[in-house]
């Protein structure tokens, strides 16, 4: 859903109050062309905002829509590959959806949390206000127990205890004391900022139907420190951006980091690197998932910021040079004390081994190495001389924050 902000304020049925209803993937295996979290929205009159698989299923998914609107309930319908029958609503990619379908008007609800699809439109009314790209969460709940959407502004600093309207979409508003189990996977999930579907069981209950939750969930970008104002560094500030990073572009040299040509990126500095990195890291803006690319290629500037990003717990480390440059770079970096650990994370030389010689093309080969870094199950070998799915969720590297989109989780305690 958190995809379809930018539109939700400028949607036109939604600006006529015309009836609509929200249609989820909330479950997908195999080869999918989308996540668990996206959503479409389907209106009355036939309009639709979005789209689940790329036109496999929705059309199917348009005549639940349709229904659940008339009669205010809910829907669910499992889509996959018909091999029997290739015009069948289905995944021509081998894949299979779950897709969980409300109306926002489903009228006095199904379970404690009476008139769900009036607070699923409010809480639609409160993402279509937020600013694209800035921290936020959307909390709903799809057991038959159960329903409602919540909105929460800055999932990063989140807390149940802190959160009536959560605790009473959870069921456990007359509680004393609230459940550290039940609550505590869903805080976590917040703030990592992931994607996914939760069953929280009810403690001592076994049998009882599992609270379960759709929590889609974005917290601040990570961040890029892009060291170098070259041609290299004006390629990849863009490149950067697509992946969705906030991009910082360092250089010593004021007059070089001036230049127009870096005005996309989100800051420019003009500071020596090792300074600003430390400054930085002291002031506590870096984190796990920060990347820094060191595009430099000058010993008196790469010594001691390398230095300094290796003593730090960073997602990525990748300077540029010669293979030649390299040894020298380990050499020195040995010297002050470096330790070998260490220094056999730096991505040096850096990017993928793509043939890459234009600045585009050296920015394409280090993007390639940073996805390729954030899931170790990457083999980087062209996809037609592969097997198995090909759209998968990341696996979780180690030391490594989780990953922004989880297919399903399931969490039962009993």
């Amino acid at each position: 859903m958190l995809d379809l902000i930018p539109s939700l304020s400028s949607w036109p049925p939604a600006l006529a109050g015309e009836r609509y209803a929200v249609a989820t993937v909330v479950a997908a295996t195999g080869s999918v062309p989308r996540p668990v979290g996206t959503s479409m929205l389907i209106a009355e009159s036939g309009a639709v905002l979005g789209s689940l698989s790329g036109g496999c299923v929705e059309g199917a998914v348009v005549a639940l829509a349709l229904e659940a609107m008339h009669d205010g309930g809910t829907r669910q319908g499992t889509f996959g590959y018909s091999a029997a029958d290739a015009f069948a609503a289905g995944l021509t990619c081998g894949g299979e959806l779950t897709i969980h379908i409300e109306a926002d008007d489903a009228g006095p609800g199904t379970g404690s949390d009476a008139g769900s699809g009036n607070k699923l439109r409010e809480a639609l009314g409160q993402l279509a206000g937020a600013p694209a790209g800035d921290p936020v969460a959307l909390v709903r709940r799809l057991d038959a127990g159960g329903s409602g959407a919540v909105v929460i502004a800055d999932p990063a600093t989140f807390s149940v205890a802190g959160s009536p309207e959560v605790t009473a979409l959870l069921g456990l508003d007359g509680e004393p004391g609230l459940d550290r189990t039940r609550v505590g996977q869903l805080e976590s999930f917040l703030w990592s900022g992931s994607t996914g579907v939760l069953h929280l069981a009810a403690p001592g209950i076994c049998g009882s139907e599992p609270v379960t939750l759709l929590v889609e969930s974005r917290i601040a970008p990570p961040r890029m420190l892009v060291f170098g104002a070259n041609d290299f560094g004006a390629a990849l500030v863009p490149a950067a951006k697509l992946l969705g990073y906030r991009v910082t572009l360092i250089d010593a040299r004021p007059a070089f980091a001036a230049q127009p040509r870096f005005a996309c990126a989100d800051e420019v500095v003009a500071d020596w690197p090792h300074r600003y990195l430390a400054a930085e890291a002291a002031a506590g803006r870096l984190d796990q998932r920060t990347v820094a690319c060191v595009l430099t290629h000058d010993p008196k500037f790469d010594i001691p910021l390398l230095e300094a990003a290796l003593a730090l717990d960073l997602a990525y480390v990748g300077a540029m040079g010669s293979r030649r440059s390299h040894l020298q770079r380990v050499d020195d970096l040995l010297d002050a004390g470096v330790r070998p650990e260490r220094i056999a994370q730096l991505h040096s030389p850096i990017g993928l081994d793509l043939g890459a010689v234009t600045p585009a093309e050296v920015a394409v080969s280090v993007t390639a190495e940073l996805i390729a870094s954030r899931n170790r199950k990457s083999s980087c070998t062209p996809l037609r001389e592969t097997s198995g799915p090909i759209h998968q969720p990341p696996a979780r590297a180690a030391g490594r924050p989780a990953p922004t989109t989880i297919s399903q989780q399931e969490i039962a305690w009993t």
